[in-house]
């Protein structure tokens, strides 16, 4: 039946006109966009996922940054400490050198005090944003001082911080409230040869005029000194500079396990940033191809409504 009314052809043509529009519509957005998935609308499972991982992204890039103040504060320590054992080396080689019968004392003591001010002043330099891991002038003890090391989801979706911990009592060398807390200006007990009986003494190194002061003798050179005091001297520096050594390893440590974190946490957000990008980027290769395909599926819709709507036309012939 043919009707001047209802143009079968003319609806069919202009509805699948219309698919057309509509396909092309949202390849162009996602071609203007970048994103296949862009709002919850386009896919509400995978845009929930995107936008949680990509707020945990935020947060390991905050933790960079973190992990990278952790490390300049460990870094300025090691440095500190670093130089510390170099001068309490030559603190103990000039002692040494002291024991030559015939050495002068005193000349040797006023190197010893000049080298005891370099430790001072590494000491105090040693400072990072505040914080200076070797040198204590509050009445607080030296504590552990904890860096943002990861952020963490665990599978039921709730997250935790973890942290670096690094006890900075085993790396002061100086302590101006209790010299006991102090590497440096705490009291040693050794024990050394004297002759052929063995003989224990106490020794610290620098005097900073702390509130409560170390009991036992300063290493410090005399003419009167004896061989067998100035060996327990040597002694003392000697474990000093082991403990020098202990701590600088343990920063060290410390150090490296910043960095391979660090490394880690830049790796996982890479990873994070991929994995998202593959649930809601668009496939521009794919999308090219669809818009190419679509612009001719619509000239031809065009087209195919054009001859519908002629068709009628045609009726008009009946009644001439």
């Amino acid at each position: 039946m043919t009707s001047i009314m209802t143009n079968t052809a003319a609806m069919a043509a202009l509805q699948t006109l219309r698919s057309i529009d509509q396909n092309m519509q949202t390849t162009q957005a996602r071609i203007s966009s970048g994103y296949k998935v862009e709002t919850a609308a386009d896919n509400a499972a995978y845009w929930s996922i995107a936008t949680t991982m990509r707020s945990d992204n935020k947060a390991l890039q905050t933790v960079q940054d973190a992990l990278g103040l952790g490390a300049s504060k460990a870094d300025t320590a090691y440095t500190g400490l670093e130089s510390a054992v170099d001068v309490v080396s030559d603190i103990k080689s000039k002692l040494v050198a002291a024991r030559e019968p015939g050495v002068d004392k005193e000349k040797i003591n006023q190197e010893l005090s000049e080298l005891k001010n370099q430790l001072k002043s590494i000491s105090e330099s040693a400072s990072f944003s505040g914080e200076n891991w070797l040198y204590n002038a509050s009445t607080t003890a030296p504590g552990v001082k904890e860096m943002v090391g990861s952020f963490n989801r665990a599978s039921d979706g709730s997250v935790s911080v973890t942290t670096l911990k690094f006890d900075t009592s085993e790396s002061v060398l100086i302590d101006t409230d209790d010299a006991n807390r102090g590497i440096l200006t705490r009291d040693t007990a050794v024990t050394y040869a004297s002759g052929t009986t063995t003989t224990t003494g106490t020794y610290y190194l620098l005097n900073a005029d702390s509130t409560t002061t170390a009991s036992g003798t300063e290493i410090a050179l005399t003419t009167s000194m004896s061989d067998s005091e100035l060996d327990g001297m040597i002694s003392a520096v000697d474990t000093m500079l082991q403990t020098l050594t202990d701590s600088a390893s343990t920063l060290g440590a410390i150090s490296s396990r910043i960095e391979m974190q660090n490394n880690f946490v830049a790796d996982l957000s890479d990873t994070i940033e991929k994995g998202v990008g593959r649930l809601v980027d668009a496939d521009m290769n794919e999308e090219s191809t669809k818009i190419k395909a679509l612009q001719t599926q619509q000239q031809l819709g065009i087209q195919s409504l054009s001859i519908a709507n002629t068709n009628a036309e045609s009726i008009l012939k009946l009644f001439q």
